[in-house]
């Protein structure tokens, strides 16, 4: 079971994020789901249709994001993941104008697996450091 709960977490950041699969949200995340810390750290996300419109507004800022997960670990229902990602800021969708500049963001993810679909999520990432990428104030 862990390495199936590994492999859905890999396949969701494949799917999600560097093909921008809206359909697979709905595969892949539960009707209930919950999802904390994005886009920022306070966040909470109710469902697959909340998930949808932060997904949207941040694939349009960064429409090449290509997410690597460097490290995941599972227990039971339980899956951590590191991930890395590349990306240039090409939209506008962040509120702020399309800077152009290639950009790097690291985080970690922590979710829990029922049913064969994601139930709960809990993020963690440096958004601090990416807007200074930017070059935000």
């Amino acid at each position: 079971m862990s390495e199936a709960n590994k492999q859905l977490l890999r396949t969701w950041f494949g799917e999600i994020w560097n093909r921008h699969s809206v359909t697979a949200i709905d595969a892949m995340y539960r009707s209930d789901g919950r999802a904390h810390g994005f886009p920022q750290a306070d966040s909470v996300l109710e469902g697959p249709e909340d998930f949808k419109v932060i997904h949207r507004n941040f694939c349009a800022a960064f429409p090449d994001i290509h997410v690597t997960v460097v490290e995941a670990i599972a227990e039971g229902d339980a899956v951590a993941a590191r991930w890395s990602a590349t990306t240039t800021h090409l939209g506008e969708s962040l509120g702020m104008k399309a800077t152009g500049k290639k950009v790097i963001l690291t985080g970690s993810t922590f979710v829990t697996i029922k049913d064969g679909k994601i139930g709960e999520g809990w993020n963690f990432m440096d958004m601090g450091g990416l807007f200074a990428q930017l070059g935000a104030q």
